[in-house]
């Protein structure tokens, strides 16, 4: 079952140009003292135009709210940076994640299993962190796990071999040479994010349910940990699984408009956006 704890945090009445809210006034206060925001699954070109603009105007809210944001994989529907150029489309967040950095507000992106062939352009063009691999560091004073989820848990056997094959370095060589419009219309014409993720399938909550039973082993096994934060599954879910340690799944921007909250000092909050649609 999926457990969603309601958002505890001010709404935002959002127009054209983003929160009303007065970011610098926001930015003047003792950066320690906000908190980290993790969203995952936006699926930016895949998601319908509605979801999008929701997102984008989460990020904007982000970029003013948070001491660091972390998009926690999938980002992008897909992404790619070829030899002549990077994915196309994408200008507007790109420009939005440029300048929240620029705001001094870290971004950290996550490779998923849709976007994991990022590199020097997000890192050095955007200036946002990029990751291939789940990390472990310490996020709103909790010591966190961090990873996208995919091939995480039990089964996903066909995903596991097809990643090494898409992640080798013929593949990454050969599609790197395609000029980039045609390697996008290809990685896009095999994309399914709009047909699969509006009604849940017993094939997708087996996948919550496996990356929840991985999750909890692992904070079994590790009592250092206090967190595992995953995504992928596109079920949002937030689960105590002993006084003081979590597990929670981000869920998604295609069916949701779920992120968490890790505010030091204070519980994990799972929250739904309710800014304008």
């Amino acid at each position: 079952m999926t457990s969603f704890t309601p958002s505890r945090r001010r709404r935002f009445a959002l127009g054209p140009g983003g929160p009303r809210s007065n970011c610098d006034v926001l930015l003047s206060r003792v950066t320690a003292t906000k908190p980290v925001l993790i969203a995952s699954d936006a699926h930016l070109g895949g998601s319908t135009p509605e979801q999008e603009r929701a997102f984008l105007q989460w990020l904007s809210f982000a970029a003013c709210e948070a001491s660091q944001v972390v998009l926690n994989g999938d980002l992008f529907d897909f992404w790619f940076e070829y030899r002549t150029g990077t994915t196309r489309g994408y200008d507007e967040v790109l420009a939005l994640l440029r300048s929240t950095v620029d705001r001094g507000v870290p971004v950290t992106l996550m490779g998923g299993n849709h976007d994991w062939w990022g590199g020097a352009y997000l890192r050095e063009q955007v200036g946002v962190e990029f990751l291939q691999e789940p990390v472990v560091r310490t996020l709103g004073g909790l010591r966190t796990l961090l990873a996208h989820g995919d091939g995480l848990g039990r089964g996903d056997l066909g995903y596991r071999a097809l990643s090494g094959v898409l992640r080798s370095r013929f593949t990454l060589r050969a599609f790197g040479a395609l000029p980039p419009a045609l390697g996008d219309r290809l990685a896009r014409s095999v994309s399914r994010t709009g047909h699969q993720w509006h009604v849940y399938t017993e094939g997708h909550l087996a996948r919550s349910a496996a990356l929840e039973a991985w999750a909890l082993d692992r904070l079994r096994a590790e009592p250092e940990l206090d967190l595992i934060v995953l995504g992928h599954s596109h079920v949002p879910l937030l689960r105590e699984a002993a006084p003081g340690r979590w597990y929670a799944n981000t869920g998604d921007w295609v069916k949701h408009r779920s992120y968490l909250t890790l505010t030091p000092g204070e519980e994990p909050v799972l929250a739904e956006w309710e800014g304008r649609r």
